[in-house]
């Protein structure tokens, strides 16, 4: 029997959705990178490995860095956190390889980078993230 949900996992969607499923595959979600207040074990697991994350340009702190915050949903100001304990768990510290040409807060993107964990205060930002992608690149 062929309902909606075997019928978008199936190969008869993909000329429907114009690729947009198969070109989702690999994309982690942020939700994935933590457990409650903690850091997933899918995320312990992949530490050190490149992967791509889905989600929002947080405003950047300043012009022409390399540095910005993806968040799980919009936001029009870049999230701040104070100590350890208080970092959210929907967002990530991504350090690109390139300056960042910033893109509007609603708008998607995939960030593929490098995916480092642990508690790491930017020396030029004093920024501290808990997760972060480095040497990454975004579309």
């Amino acid at each position: 029997m062929l309902n909606r949900r075997t019928f978008l996992a199936s190969s008869l969607a993909m000329p429907l959705l114009g690729g947009r499923a198969f070109a989702q595959e690999g994309v982690i979600k942020l939700r994935d990178l933590y457990h409650r207040q903690a850091i997933s074990e899918f995320a312990i697991a992949t530490e050190g490995q490149r992967i791509s994350v889905d989600g929002y340009m947080a405003p950047p702190l300043k012009a022409e860095t390399n540095f910005f915050v993806l968040t799980r949903r919009p936001m029009s100001v870049c999230p701040f956190c104070e100590t350890e304990a208080e970092w959210p768990n929907d967002i990530v510290a991504v350090y690109a390889k390139r300056i960042v040409n910033p893109v509007p807060y609603n708008v998607k993107i995939v960030v593929n980078g490098l995916l480092e964990l642990g508690a790491y205060r930017d020396p030029d930002l004093g920024f501290l993230s808990m997760v972060r992608l480095t040497d990454a690149s975004y579309a």
